[in-house]
C-alpha cells in the first residue's frame, strides 16, 4: 500500500525550523526553552499556496508633507520611479536647504530593511528614520519603495535600484535640481537596503562611464547588510536563538527572495561566492579606481557580523577603502530602535559624506 503524506507548506517550514533548533541544542547552543519558534509568526506574515505571502503587521502608511507652511524641520513628498511597476520613492528634504543662499546638499540614495519582503518607504519606522537622517546628516534624503520578494524575487529589488538611479540622472524633479548636489551621492541601505545599496554599487561601477554626469557616486554606507551562505558562521550559531533575527527566519526570508530554486550561496546573499572569480575582482578595484569609499556599521550582537566582517576583509583585500565600526552588544536594526544609536549612526554618516 502506497500512502503520500502531504504537508502544507508553512507546516514543512515551521518543522525544518524545529529541525534545526533540535540540532542545534544536541549541539549545545541553545537550551530547552528556547525551542518551538515559527518564522512566518515572528515576522507575523502567512504564506499563500500560490508562493505569495500576506503581510500581518498592523503598520499604517504615512503620508508626505510638503508643505513649506507647515511647522515642520523636514519637508517631504512622493515620485513615481517605474510607472509601470508602480515603484515610487519619498524624498526628504531639511528646511535649511529651501534657504537661497544655502549650497547644495549630498544625495543618498536609501534603501530600506525588511528581508527583501516587508515595510516600504512610507512604513512609519523608515518615515522618521529617514526624516531625521535629512536633519542630522543635512542631506537630501531619497528612500526607494521598491519591489518586495516574494511577489518580485531579487534581482528586482537591484533592477528597481539601477532604474532610480537613471530616474535621478535623467529627470528633471526640482527638488533634486535646487537643492542635492548629485556631484556627491552616496548608496546607502539597512540589512536587506545595505545588501541592495552593495549589489547596486557593483553594477553601478560595471557601467560606470553611464554614471558620470550630473549624477556621481561617492560611495556606499552599509548598515549592517543582510547577508549569508549555507555554512553557518560563529555569530550564526551563538545567536541561533536571537530575539530580533532568529537564524530560521533568515532563513525563510532568503528562501522567500532569491531566484527559485537558489540556495544561500548564491551571490546575492553570499558575497564571499566567486571570490575568486576575476570580474567580480575587476569590479572591487574599480571601485578603488573611481574613488569609492564604503562606510560598515555593524555589532557584535546581530547574528550576521561574522558574514559582514568577512565581506569587509574580501573588499579591502581587493583595494577598497573601508571604514568600520563594529561595536560590542546591541541587536540588528538597533539604528531603528534606539535613539542613542541612530545619533551616533548620523554622525558617523554626516562625517563619512562630508569628508
Amino acid at each position: 500500500m502506497l500512502i503520500i503524506l502531504t504537508i502544507p507548506f508553512g507546516h514543512f517550514r515551521f518543522l525544518r525550523c524545529q529541525w534545526y533548533l533540535f540540532e542545534w541544542k544536541q549541539r549545545g547552543f541553545i537550551m530547552e526553552e528556547d525551542q518551538g519558534l515559527d518564522p512566518y509568526k515572528h515576522l507575523k506574515i502567512a504564506p499563500n499556496h500560490d508562493g505569495t505571502i500576506t503581510r500581518l503587521r498592523v503598520d499604517p502608511p504615512t503620508s508626505p508633507a510638503s508643505d513649506p507652511n507647515l511647522p515642520i524641520s523636514v519637508l517631504t513628498k512622493d515620485i513615481i520611479i517605474i510607472p509601470e511597476f508602480n515603484v515610487s520613492a519619498r524624498i526628504f528634504v531639511p528646511r535649511k536647504a529651501l534657504d537661497n543662499s544655502s549650497p547644495k546638499l549630498p544625495l543618498i540614495l536609501y534603501f530600506h530593511g525588511g528581508g527583501f519582503i516587508l515595510f516600504s518607504a512610507a512604513s512609519s519606522m523608515f518615515h522618521d528614520f529617514c526624516i531625521n537622517m535629512a536633519n542630522d546628516v543635512q542631506a537630501i534624503v531619497l528612500s526607494l519603495d521598491y519591489r518586495l520578494a516574494p511577489d518580485h524575487r531579487l534581482p528586482a529589488a537591484y533592477d528597481d535600484a539601477m532604474q532610480a538611479l537613471h530616474w535621478i540622472q535623467t529627470n528633471h524633479d526640482d527638488w533634486l535640481g535646487k537643492y542635492a548636489d548629485l556631484s556627491s551621492s552616496y548608496l546607502m541601505g539597512s540589512s536587506s537596503g545595505a545588501n541592495i545599496a552593495y549589489h547596486a554599487g557593483l553594477r553601478v561601477v560595471a557601467e560606470s562611464e553611464g554614471y558620470d554626469e550630473p549624477l556621481k557616486i561617492r560611495g556606499l554606507i552599509l548598515v549592517q547588510p543582510f547577508v549569508g551562505g549555507m555554512e553557518r558562521r560563529g555569530s550564526e550559531l551563538r545567536l541561533v536563538n536571537d530575539p530580533v533575527l532568529p537564524l530560521c527566519v533568515t532563513d525563510l526570508m532568503w528562501e522567500l527572495s532569491l531566484p527559485v530554486g537558489s540556495n544561500r550561496d548564491h551571490e546575492y546573499c553570499n558575497p564571499m561566492a566567486g571570490r575568486d572569480d576575476e570580474e567580480k575582482k575587476k569590479k572591487m578595484q574599480k571601485m578603488r579606481v573611481l574613488g569609492w569609499r564604503v562606510m560598515v556599521i555593524g555589532c557584535e550582537g546581530d547574528p550576521l557580523v561574522d558574514r559582514q566582517k568577512e565581506m569587509v576583509t574580501w573588499m579591502e583585500e581587493n583595494g577598497v577603502k573601508v571604514e568600520v565600526s563594529f561595536e560590542d552588544g546591541y541587536n540588528h536594526g538597533a539604528e531603528l530602535r534606539n535613539a542613542l544609536k541612530q545619533k551616533e549612526l548620523f554622525s558617523k554618516t554626516k562625517t563619512f559624506v562630508g569628508s
